[in-house]
């Protein structure tokens, strides 16, 4: 599970990877059309998940309005 920001819009993506750098690149490359247009990005939080189940239900999580708030402080620190 990981969070990225955007460099240029207030604009944080919350997704999920078995190969964090790659996904990065991916966003950051403007191969992922979800954030294509809100790239470059920066990686301001991941987590290590033991099973994908875990993994999608700590993405809700951080999806949810509590999560994007502890986003935005996370990215406000940086």
């Amino acid at each position: 599970m990981y969070a990225i920001s955007s460099l240029e819009h207030n604009y944080i993506y919350v997704g999920l990877t078995s190969d964090l750098k790659a996904r990065i690149e991916r966003h950051n490359s403007g191969k992922e059309k979800t954030t294509r247009f809100y790239r470059p990005f920066e990686l301001i939080f991941s987590e290590i998940c033991s099973t994908r189940v875990q993994a999608r239900t700590r993405e809700k999580y951080w999806k949810s309005g509590t999560g994007k708030e502890q986003l935005r402080h996370i990215r406000d620190k940086h």
